[in-house]
This record gives C-alpha cells, structure tokens and sequence, in this order.
C-alpha cells in the first residue's frame, strides 16, 4: 500500500510543553554558561559541567559512565538534561521517564527498562533513491466507472509534465501515483518529488514564478524554478531508533504467526529479533548507509527505582549499544528501594562510582523572574509588571512550579474580564482557588478528624 501524505494546513489544538522553550544549553564558544540563552535561566556551574559532558559524547568518552543531577525540586534538572539532547543534535533521540513508571507496567521491569534504552538509541539511515523532482506544468487525469459504485469515477491513471530551468519531462503514472496527485491537490507550479520505486508522492513547495498572485500566507512554501535533470539520484537521510527496528521485526516475525501470537510478541521483544536487529545494524554501519546516534535516556526520580533495576542500568551502560543516562533525584541518604540499606541519593554505590554528580541550587529572585518571563511568552499570556512581580514572589515564597501553574488559571480569570493582560487581582483570585502544597497541608490538618485513616 502506498503512504499517502496530504500537506494541506490545518487548524489544531496543540499542547504547549513546560520545556518546549529549551534550544540547548546557553553556553559561548568557550563553555561558560550564558545567565540567559536557549531558554534556560541561571544554574551556570550545572550548564556549564552539562556541556563538558556533551564534549565528551562527542569524544566517545563517555562510555561506562552516567550522569546525575541532584537538587532541590524544581531547579531544572530535567531542564538541563534535554538541553543536552538538544545540543546533540536535532535527530538525538530524548527518552523521560519516572522511576515509578517500571512498576505500572504490563512487561516486567528490565523489559520496560530495555525497550526505553533502545528507544534512547538513534540509527541515522542513508537511502539512495530515484526520483523524478520538477515543477507541474501540466497534469491530466484518466478516470474509468467505480466498480462498486457505477455513477462515481475512479482515478486509473495520469500524465504528467515535471520541468526545470535545464529539462522537460512527460510521465505516464498508475492508478496509486494519480490518486496521490488529486489526494494533495497537484496544480501547476507546484514542486514535486514522485519517489521512481515507491511512487510516494512529496510536494515540495510552489514555484514563484507560478504563483505570484495566487500564493498566500499558510500555503506550500515558495521555491525558485529548480535547475538540473527532472530525473536525479538523491540522499536521504532518516534517523530511527533501535526499538523502531525491534518493533518491525516483531511485525514481520507475526506475519507468518497467528494474530493472537502478535499481540503476544508486542509486549515484550525476544532476546533473538534484539540480536538479529543489532546485526543488520552493524552491518549497515560498517558498508557506510547508517551511523549510531547515542540518545538520552532520561530517568526522574531515580530513587524510586530497586536493586534489580540499577543492576540492569549499571550493566546497560558498559554495553556496545547504549545510550547517555542521565539520571535525577532531590533525595540525599536515604534507603535503597528493595534494600534494608541507606545509600546517598538511594542509589547502590557501585552505579554512583559510575556517574558524573551535577548538583543544582535554588534559583535567585533575578532568575525566577526571568524563567516566568519565558513561560508567559511560550504560553502567550501576557502579563503586566505588577503581575510579574507578583508571581515571581509567589515563586520564592511557595516554589516556582507553582507560581508557574497559576499562569493559566489568571489568564482565563482575566479573559472572563475583558482583559488582555493578567493583573494581581486575578492572580489573587487563582491563588484563592488553587491551593500551594502548604495550604493543602493546613486544610489537611483543620479536617484530620473527617478524613479517612
């Protein structure tokens, strides 16, 4: 079957990240951290051990070894982590989990603990492929009578004209290539690419020339003419994760199995479809079509993990295949889960020899004003002075993720007003509403005798 892409533009609802603002690390050409930069505010001495560890991946020297970020909640451990995966690179696979998570799962932990390292694992694939690219100069479509409904057509064919500033060229396509071409809405001036072996359709942009009056804001991006031969040979490049490629094998495994056995071998991957997938793996890298990403797997609350679960990590990470671990805790000495032990930051210490300790601080005044700056501007809420200084107060007072979660409530509170700018009344009125973890201790405390035991 033939994939069928429509790149009409839509209108959605789209769910605004609490670290969608972060773009790297914020650091100059000599490793210093900047106070401000790619989204991140302060904690300079954590960036700044954050970026020597991002050298070091790019080194291949960080074999072996973790990382750790300890500190007080909300002073952007989980921040500087993916800024890590951002400074790796755009395709660097980004794995967050809870330390929890493990123990809510159907597949037993050290299989969830696998999947989410092979998910952390990027291949980077090179395909050589044959493509016909132009801009439409014209486009006609053969249509025959629907056999299952005699008064509608169906699309068996087309002929298309592609050119460029250097050639011309007239194809003849079949029926899956013709319906891609009305599915998008294929006209003149558009600039394509029909994949020779696939016959996938891509429109690549509107040529300007074609579209001067008729292009607008919102539409297929506009393109010069483009030059060369209709038909070409180009390099694409996609990157997939390791689990990715167990997933499909488990595909085609249950092809020549019954349904039943398929949703069976979904839950967890046999240690022999891992072993063939690394293989073919290896064998792509070593002819030169594909390269290892090393991703980040990130895991919050590191804590709550057990002694088999850091058994399984700390020999992960002296694997051939692994991906940078990156663990987080706000715990200081406290029992191993599954241990009658006490360990620093709950973690057995033949992992925490393994791990590059990064402590992070509470954040200044300066800061929690300038990290709430950056979150109304990602959420669009603006804000008056009064409102800001408010909020930042609150952040010091009560902590910073909360003060952080009063921004949408006030925003609605002042929408109902009228009001473009969310003022103090309506971060009063949200505040009254929306109790802080110490009001809810004090409410807690009032009522002890009414709740349950």
């Amino acid at each position: 079957m033939v994939e069928i892409k429509i790149e009409k533009p839509v209108s959605r609802l789209q769910r605004i990240s609490i670290h969608s603002h972060i773009r790297g690390l914020g650091l100059d050409e000599n490793g210093r951290a900047i106070k401000v930069k790619d989204g991140l505010v302060g904690q300079l001495k954590a960036r700044e051990a954050a970026g020597i560890v991002v050298e070091m991946v790019k080194e291949g020297r960080m074999a072996g070894r973790g990382v750790l970020f300890v500190g007080p909640s909300g002073t952007g451990k989980t921040a500087i982590a993916i800024g890590i995966a951002r400074e790796l690179g755009e395709d660097t696979p980004f794995v967050a989990i809870s330390g929890s998570e493990i123990y809510s799962s159907e597949v037993k932990k050290t299989e969830f603990l696998m999947q989410a390292i092979r998910r952390a694992i990027g291949v980077r694939i090179r395909e050589t492929r044959k493509v016909y690219e132009g801009a439409v100069k014209e486009v006609s479509y053969q249509f025959e009578k629907n056999p299952f409904m005699p008064y509608a057509q169906i699309p068996v064919g087309a002929v298309i004209t592609l050119e460029t500033e250097d050639d011309e060229t007239r194809l003849r396509v079949p029926e899956e290539v013709a319906q891609q071409l009305l599915r998008i809405s294929v006209k003149e001036g558009d600039y394509i690419e029909i994949d020779e072996e696939t016959g996938h359709v891509r429109r690549l942009g509107r040529v300007q020339s074609k579209s001067k009056e008729e292009y607008d804001i919102g539409g297929p991006r506009a393109v010069e003419m483009p030059k060369g031969s209709v038909k070409k040979v180009k390099e694409t490049v996609h990157t997939v994760t390791l689990n990715d490629l167990d997933v499909i094998a488990v595909m085609q495994r249950a092809a020549y199995t019954s349904f039943f056995g398929f949703l069976e071998a979904e839950r967890e991957v046999s240690p022999e479809i891992r072993k063939n997938v690394d293989e073919q793996v290896k064998k792509m890298v070593e002819n030169g079509r594909a390269e290892i990403v090393p991703g980040v797997l990130f895991i919050d609350d590191a804590h709550m993990l057990d002694l088999e679960a850091f058994s399984f990590l700390t020999r992960a990470i002296e694997g051939e295949l692994a991906p940078i671990l990156i663990l987080a805790t706000n715990r200081g000495l406290t029992k191993i889960r599954g241990a009658d032990v006490e360990a620093p930051h709950g973690i057995p210490l033949d992992l925490l020899d393994r791990l590059l300790i990064i402590p992070t601080e509470p954040y200044s005044k300066e800061d929690v004003k300038e990290i709430i700056k950056i979150r109304s501007d990602e959420e669009g809420i603006p804000l008056t002075i009064e409102a800001l200084e408010m909020l930042t107060n609150i952040g010091l007072e009560k902590s910073l993720r909360y003060s952080v979660q009063l921004m949408e409530p006030a925003r609605i509170l002042a929408k109902r007003e009228d009001r473009v700018k969310v003022e103090p009344v309506d971060i009063e009125r949200a505040a009254k509403l929306f109790a802080d973890t110490s009001v809810s201790l004090e409410l807690t405390e009032k009522y002890s005798g009414k709740f349950l035991k």
